[in-house]
């Protein structure tokens, strides 16, 4: 049951965006920039690691969305698996080992972080812009994680997770929560 009152039982994300408006502003421009911004990562990568971070913070409500729209652009829904359960052994690019360290210090243990991470990620190829990408895409998610969590939002049924995925591979983020249709 949501947290938030003025929600109904079966309430959500879009419905949260609906009834506060504002907060669908900084979650829309955050999202939107750190998924579909410029950036050296792919959206797919993006997106797989919108699906890790929201993994790791045990968000079912974001992990579920994310992991259908990772799958809606192209990412394997075992690899998105694989990576939240040993992203060591994870069947991913060499270059994106660093990252998913990094990703998991910066997610769980952020005072932890140290130059040699962000060193190891520049070793595999990577730039300041990947690394602000990376950031980003973390500190969004980690908003957005807390955001859903703190109003408390039920776990939707497993159809609104798929078509919630198609809809947003097929546009953007920058939506205002009206113009969702999941029909």
């Amino acid at each position: 049951m949501p947290r938030l009152k003025t929600l109904s039982e079966d309430a959500t994300l879009i419905d949260l965006l609906q009834t506060y408006p504002n907060g669908a502003k900084i979650v829309g421009v955050a999202v939107q920039e750190a998924l579909r911004g410029e950036s050296p990562l792919s959206v797919q990568q993006r997106e797989l690691l919108a699906t890790y971070v929201s993994g790791l913070n045990q968000c079912h409500y974001c992990h579920g969305a994310h992991h259908h729209i990772a799958e809606a652009v192209g990412v394997d829904g075992e690899l998105l698996d694989a990576v939240l359960a040993d992203p060591e052994t994870a069947p991913v690019e060499a270059t994106m080992k660093p990252i998913l360290h990094y990703v998991k210090k910066l997610t769980l243990t952020p005072s932890q972080l140290t130059d040699a991470d962000a060193d190891a990620i520049r070793a595999a190829g990577w730039d300041d812009d990947a690394l602000h990408s990376i950031n980003l895409v973390v500190a969004a998610f980690s908003f957005m994680n807390r955001y859903v969590e703190g109003a408390g939002l039920n776990i939707p049924p497993e159809v609104f997770f798929e078509k919630q995925g198609a809809f947003i591979a097929q546009s953007s983020y920058d939506l205002k929560p009206t113009e969702f249709d999941y029909s």
